[in-house]
C-alpha cells in the first residue's frame, strides 16, 4: 500500500512516498499502523493518547475517510492510493 505524505509528516517520515506491507482484506487503520510501526516521531505527530489527532486528515483515493461512515475502517482495495495531511493553513 503507497502513501503520500505531506508539509512536516513527510519530513518526519524520511520521504513524500511510503511504501507498506498491509495484508489482504486491510483497513485504512491496519495501512496507518503499518506507516506508523516504526516512524516514532511521525507517530507522535499523527497520535495523540493512541488516537487520531483531530487535525490530521487521511484520504484514500482523494476522498477523506474520516467524513466517510466506515472512518479508519475502511476496507482498502489493490491500488488505493492513500494520503496522510497534517493541519492547512494561510489565506
Amino acid at each position: 500500500m503507497n502513501w503520500k505524505l505531506f508539509a512536516d509528516l513527510a519530513e518526519l517520515a524520511g520521504d513524500k512516498h511510503v511504501s507498506v506491507d498491509v495484508e489482504d482484506g486491510a483497513t485504512v487503520e491496519d495501512a496507518l499502523e503499518a506507516l506508523l510501526a516504526d516512524r516514532p516521531a511521525l507517530e507522535d505527530r499523527v497520535l495523540e493518547d493512541g488516537e487520531l489527532r483531530s487535525q490530521i486528515n487521511i484520504l484514500r483515493n482523494g476522498t477523506n475517510v474520516l467524513t466517510q461512515e466506515e472512518g479508519l475502517e475502511t476496507d482498502l482495495e489493490a491500488g488505493d492510493e492513500l494520503a496522510l495531511f497534517p493541519p492547512v493553513s494561510g489565506g
